[in-house]
């Protein structure tokens, strides 16, 4: 699934939406983690906070268009929405909330259970993905083999 210009820029304005119901005081005193859901059938995409509080909805009309399963609809939707929330983060758009940090953009499904996080921030931690850590596995092992041939 590609998204429109139009499309992407609608669900950046919308988390944007979203992030300015957070007053944006110098101070950091709300914990809370950001909850993006997206609904194939409805073409919506939900945002909201830990307590289940709206913070902003839009409908993304190329998403009524879709036509693979869920499964793939969660996999495409998580991929754009990760790229908007890392060119948001560059642009500084997550610099000044006042959450307390870390905190995560993070990806549910229609029963708000968490798929994926999509983005976290803090300054002291990164999220690994399978992308990073694809062939580890065999360089630790060629890594301890050597170690323990010396």
């Amino acid at each position: 699934m590609k998204l429109s210009q139009q499309s992407q820029s609608l669900i950046e304005s919308t988390i944007r939406k979203a992030i300015g119901k957070y007053p944006c005081d110098c101070e950091q005193t709300i914990v809370t983690d950001i909850h993006l859901q997206p609904v194939n059938s409805s073409g919506e995409l939900f945002i909201f906070d830990d307590n289940d509080e709206e913070l902003a909805c839009t409908t993304v009309e190329e998403w009524l268009a879709y036509d693979g399963d869920g499964v793939d609809f969660y996999k495409d939707a998580e991929r754009i929405l990760r790229v908007i929330l890392n060119r948001m983060k560059e642009d500084g758009s997550f610099d000044n909330l006042p959450i307390i940090q870390p905190y995560s953009f993070v990806l549910v499904d229609e029963e708000k259970e968490t798929i994926t996080d999509l983005l976290l921030i803090d300054d002291d931690t990164l999220l690994v993905n399978e992308e990073l850590l694809k062939g580890l596995d065999e360089e630790l092992d060629h890594f301890l083999k050597e170690l323990l041939e010396k």
